[in-house]
């Protein structure tokens, strides 16, 4: 049925129809609306659930945690700061398998107090074990929770959906609300895979050995991986049974011809999509992939548009763009709305995943510490070239400097070499020769000293 509404309603609706036994749930913007419409419905006996107000999201999680272990099918939601405070128990529900769906109702992180949309909330468990399904629209979104419930439980693994606070939570448009039976038919009754019964006491979550504890994150690892194709195959019974498409690991638009592809998740694809319309009606080849499933990050991803087939060899991060590197065809503009400290330098914790997805195993050193740089020296690139491409294999070839982080990128054979020149060392003209012996952690440099590889 279509109808003009509230996306935290639409949600609350999606959510109900996948009949949910416990709902648990502390208040914190931009996620109230869809959990004070689900308590309006418990308290009208339109939704047989349990409604438990809790007095932290700590508690929320810990709720969820121990119905879920107890057989039912567990709901909470959050944001920002709450995501935070649940973050011990968020990383509980993953180990130990709980098959929890929780809207996260993406939020700045403060200080200072920022009730605004990024993704820095979502962001920061991005490790935790949950999935992560990130919708476009308010139509996406009530899709992807009717999908995270099945996903959910047939992997045993906790999911997240995504949506933009505010712009999607508080935004009302059209969308097309599914029967209760098609949710039936489509969600199956839950069938827990570990039971807490008084009548047949166990232990769960007991403390192990690091041998079994390296074993239990294998197995979670190896969880994420089989979700990659029940993510796609959930999509595709979605598009039978509903008769639209929904969710699924990636989402190219116009991408077939593109030079420039724009890569970016949320809210923000439909500005995007936009776009590329204008700039394609210009002239521009230029097109855009949607990451739907950010965990797991569809890297190897089986398909006709995985992520890894394409070549870009330039981000855009934040503010700060890259012109494209002559002589490799693809330029990538990485539209991230969340800047953090990292490894790398100030970059986005998403271009871990993009980077090693997009960036050929030939090229992925380069691109780690392209991606260090980018958005803390624009200059740093202004004489980058691509004069490697020519080294021959019995030396190196030193590649251009890196302006002020005073990196030499060089090749033997088809082994990568970069080298960091010390504070005070003598630095040689982009082409230089420096000889490199094959397995060695030195490199020979061109002054008779030794450089560390890195």
């Amino acid at each position: 049925m279509l109808k003009q509404v509230e996306g935290s309603r639409a949600v609350a609706e999606a959510v109900a129809m996948c009949r949910p036994q416990v709902i648990c749930a502390y208040p914190i913007t931009p996620q109230t609306h869809i959990v004070e419409a689900l308590s309006a419905m418990v308290k009208k006996d339109e939704l047989a659930a349990e409604f438990l107000n809790v007095e932290s999201e700590f508690a929320a999680m810990s709720v969820a945690i121990g119905a879920s272990a107890t057989g039912a099918r567990a709901y909470t939601a959050t944001a920002s700061q709450g995501l935070l405070y649940m973050s011990e128990a968020v990383w509980n529900a993953a180990g130990l398998g709980l098959p929890i769906v929780m809207t996260v109702a993406n939020r700045a992180i403060g200080a200072p107090i920022n009730i605004w949309n990024d993704h820095s909330d979502a962001m920061s468990q991005r490790d935790a074990g949950w999935l992560q399904l990130y919708a476009e629209t308010s139509q996406e979104a009530l899709d992807l929770h009717i999908q995270a419930f099945r996903i959910a439980e047939e992997l045993s693994v906790p999911v997240m959906v995504c949506m933009d606070g505010f712009l999607l939570t508080h935004a009302s448009e059209r969308a097309d609300i599914p029967e209760q039976a098609q949710v039936d038919a489509f969600l199956p009754r839950y069938e827990p895979r570990q039971v807490l019964d008084p009548g047949d006491p166990v232990s769960i979550g007991a403390m192990v050995g690091p041998e079994a504890f390296t074993e239990v994150r294998y197995l979670a690892y190896e969880r994420m991986r089989q979700a990659l194709g029940v993510i796609q195959a959930t999509a595709a019974d979605f598009a039978t049974g509903f008769g639209r498409e929904s969710g699924g690991l990636v989402r190219p638009y116009r991408t077939d011809d593109a030079e420039t592809i724009v890569v970016a998740l949320g809210s923000v694809l439909g500005t995007l999509k936009d776009a590329v319309d204008e700039l394609r009606a210009d002239g521009l080849k230029i097109g855009v992939i949607g990451i739907t499933s950010f965990r797991p990050f569809p890297a190897a991803a089986s398909g006709q548009h995985e992520i890894h087939r394409l070549r870009p060899f330039a981000f855009l991060v934040g503010q700060i763009a890259l012109p494209a590197l002559p002589g490799f065809g693809w330029f990538v503009l990485f539209v991230v709305p969340i800047l953090v400290p990292t490894a790398l330098g100030m970059a986005n914790p998403r271009y871990v995943g993009v980077a090693t997805a997009f960036l050929t195993k030939e090229h992925k050193r380069l691109g780690d510490l392209i991606a260090g740089s980018l958005v803390i020296r624009e200059a740093s690139f202004r004489d980058l070239q691509p004069a490697w491409q020519t080294a021959a294999p019995e030396s190196g070839v030193a590649g251009p400097l890196l302006g002020a982080e005073r990196l030499i990128y060089g090749r033997v054979g088809t082994e990568q070499i970069i080298v960091r020149s010390e504070e005070g060392q003598p630095v040689p003209a982009p082409g230089s020769t420096i000889r490199v012996a094959p397995r060695e952690d030195r490199v020979h440099w061109f002054d008779g000293t030794t450089r560390k590889r890195i």
